[in-house]
């Protein structure tokens, strides 16, 4: 359950509110309070002033606020990407496609997320001209607002200026990814000026002030954003051009787990790091599952069938009986059994309160050159690439051993719901495909392959799975059941396809109303969870 579950979580307001309130005082984004940002007599403190600006831009990319992460990882993303799912303890949930406002508004009404990551950005510009830790602060940028148009579609993004008012309009969501191309070129071109140079290490919780990772980083960042608008009309011509420049550039991107981006336990604070917390809300006592969240029954199938050795490192094992049931997932779209008793047997979320927060792993970039080969937008062996994106997820998971086996496995498995005990059946096959490559397998076989394996690699990045998911149509997840789907009227998410995007704050339709109503327009389609955003236009999708 969440804190104060009947009302919007303090902390939380929408995106018009908070401009409203700083449209009094004449400073766009600012907050009354100043907590969630670096105060000025932080910033001048000798040695503190770049460290707390970047550390506080770091905590928007995945929130280091638990009730933020909560919405936006735990019950946006995790569901919607086939990771976690929601038990019994809510009556409207983003997985059953019927969430209140304040379950779909956060990427844009939390002011956890853009008033404190341009507040702080405007503090660092205006405390240092070093062109090094300006160009970090925009990769953070980057890496937290694509999470916000990828939620939505169009955003206010080009014209977000901190000082000015209110009324602030949205770039289409082409424009958008157009921008980020445009700023991580000047990054990586200012980096790449640094290269083998060093800022100072205690002002940077991510690389240690290292710029050569920045740079690998953005780098890395670029070859997700560009395989994400692959299918697009206006960029399915110059993909292959784009990928090609970053991958032969000289600093180039993520090859081993020694590169991934991860936002370190310094710098959550007491609570630690705030999925741990926030699964176990309302967790039953002598219960070690979990609470409002647990292992969904997608990954977790998936996983089984493949006997995949990292089921240790993803779950807690459930609480029913026979080794057959040691990993059982909750169903996503469905009724959900009461949390404190048939919900807290399901297998649990593995999650340490000192682990980092994953923000991108070398094992992704693998799968997305991997990906890249199969369509043909770059040379090399797409079952290398494959090969190794497993191989550096099997190492940073302390499986590497058993890598050649799993690897090597070639015989085709049915990915299937294993019903527990009382529990609800389900009669999909989700996949019938094997781990080992096949070189002769269909493109769309091949794409598949690449992205179930991608999906395993990414566990808990769940916004990144739903992008991919909605992109390409894998991997296949569990349908909406007909009592899952709680959708009613003209937002009926169809069962099949699921949510596409989520709705904006109710807040924008009156008190940023012209701005809103371009917004759809942009967006061309209706505010509600069906209409596809700009990017996800595969053909696969619309069967």
């Amino acid at each position: 359950m969440l804190y104060n579950n009947n009302k919007i979580i303090r902390g939380v307001v929408s995106l018009s509110t908070v401009l409203t309130a700083a449209a009094c005082t004449g400073n766009y984004l600012e907050i009354n309070t100043n907590q969630f940002e670096v105060s000025k007599e932080q910033m001048e403190t000798d040695g503190y002033d770049i460290g707390a600006a970047i550390s506080a831009l770091c905590g928007t990319v995945i929130s280091t606020d638990v009730n933020t992460a909560q919405f936006t990882d735990c019950l946006l993303g995790g569901p919607m990407g086939g990771y976690y799912s929601t038990t019994g303890a809510f009556d409207r949930t983003i997985d059953n496609f019927n969430p209140k406002d304040d379950w779909t508004n956060v990427f844009m009404a939390s002011d956890r997320i853009i008033p404190t990551l341009y507040s702080n950005l405007a503090e660092l510009s205006s405390k240092t001209d070093d062109e090094i830790v300006l160009a970090v602060g925009q990769i953070i940028k980057i890496a937290a607002m694509h999470r916000v148009t990828d939620t939505y579609g169009p955003i206010p993004y080009s014209q977000i200026v901190v000082g000015e008012k209110l009324a602030v309009p949205y770039d289409s969501q082409k424009d958008v990814y157009a921008r980020m191309f445009e700023e991580l070129d000047t990054i990586v071109a200012t980096l790449t000026r640094h290269k083998g140079e060093s800022f100072s290490a205690n002002a940077d919780p991510i690389y240690g002030g290292i710029v050569d990772n920045w740079c690998k980083f953005a780098n890395s960042l670029k070859l997700r954003l560009i395989m994400r608008v692959c299918y697009t009309p206006e960029y399915k011509d110059k993909v292959s051009e784009m990928i090609k420049a970053v991958l032969s550039h000289e600093v180039g991107v993520f090859q081993s787990n020694s590169d991934n981006a991860l936002l370190k336990s310094v710098a959550f604070g007491d609570k630690g790091n705030p999925l741990f917390t926030a699964v176990k809300y309302n967790q039953p006592e002598g219960c070690v599952t979990g609470g409002d969240t647990h292992a969904a029954a997608d990954i977790v199938s998936y996983m089984n069938a493949y006997k995949d050795p990292r089921r240790e490192s993803y779950f807690v094992p459930s609480e029913f009986e026979g080794e057959s049931f040691r990993y059982c997932g909750v169903l996503i779209s469905e009724e959900k059994p009461a949390l404190t008793t048939m919900g807290r047997k399901f297998s649990g979320v593995n999650i340490k309160s000192s682990d980092p927060l994953m923000w991108m792993n070398a094992a992704e970039v693998a799968f997305l050159k991997a990906e890249a080969a199969v369509l043909g937008f770059i040379d090399g062996s797409a079952e290398q690439f494959y090969n190794e994106g497993i191989r550096l997820s099997f190492e940073q998971y302390g499986v590497a051993s058993q890598y050649e086996t799993y690897i090597s496995s070639d015989s085709p498995v049915a990915v299937i719901y294993n019903t527990p005990p009382s529990g609800t059946s389900r009669s999909e096959v989700l996949s019938r495909l094997a781990v080992k490559w096949d070189d002769s397998a269909t493109t769309d076989q091949k794409q598949e392959r690449v992205l179930i394996q991608k999906w395993i690699a990414n566990y808990h990045l769940g916004n990144e799975a739903w992008a991919d998911h909605r992109r390409t149509g894998y991997p296949v997840f569990f349908q909406a059941s007909e009592t899952g789907n709680k959708s009613l009227g003209v937002n009926k998410v169809d069962s099949k396809m699921g949510a596409r995007r989520m709705p904006y704050p109710e807040n924008e339709k009156t008190s940023n109303a012209e701005n809103y109503a371009d917004a759809l327009t942009l967006l061309g389609g209706n505010d509600n969870m069906n209409t596809r955003l700009w990017w996800d236009c595969k053909e696969l999708n619309k069967q």
